[in-house]
């Protein structure tokens, strides 16, 4: 028994071995005071690694004296369509999408609508959290996207 198990965990090993671990590239943001904060903080937009794209969560939070949601969550998508594309990718490359919701109930629908401006099908995986707050205090949601591309 003790051979068996030194055999298959040596073999283990030489498979990693084998196996080159890809580098990972960060995305990091255009604008300078994004920049600042985010290396300060400790965070990319992106991060690529092998064939998988993983953004951070971008918050959708109203303009002064907006009070419909539907731009705010506008902004966000565009945002991240734009990290999407400085990393090769587009949300058709979507494959699980994750939203934190301030208000779920009061939120979904128009929230629904505009995502369904840049999602079409087929559809990525979706869950809609419902929270009591985010590290931004004006924010209402995040959006936390998940994207795979694949070789030329």
């Amino acid at each position: 028994m003790r051979i068996a198990t030194l055999v298959s965990t040596t073999l283990a090993i030489a498979l990693c071995a084998a196996v080159p671990l890809q580098a990972k590239q960060s995305i990091m943001p255009e604008d300078p005071g994004a920049l600042e904060f985010q290396n300060a903080v400790g965070f990319a937009d992106a991060v690529i690694a092998g064939d998988t794209i993983y953004l951070a969560g971008v918050v959708a939070a109203p303009a002064p004296g907006e009070t419909d949601l539907k731009p705010a969550f506008a902004r966000a998508f565009e945002r991240i369509g734009h990290t999407l594309e400085r990393a090769g990718a587009s949300w058709d490359d979507v494959v699980d999408l994750t939203t934190f919701h301030t208000d779920l109930p009061g939120q979904i629908n128009d929230f629904a609508e505009v995502k369904n401006r840049y999602i079409k099908a087929p559809f990525p995986a979706w869950t809609a959290i419902g929270i009591s707050t985010l590290y931004e205090p004006t924010a209402v949601v995040e959006i936390k996207v998940v994207a795979r591309v694949q070789g030329e």
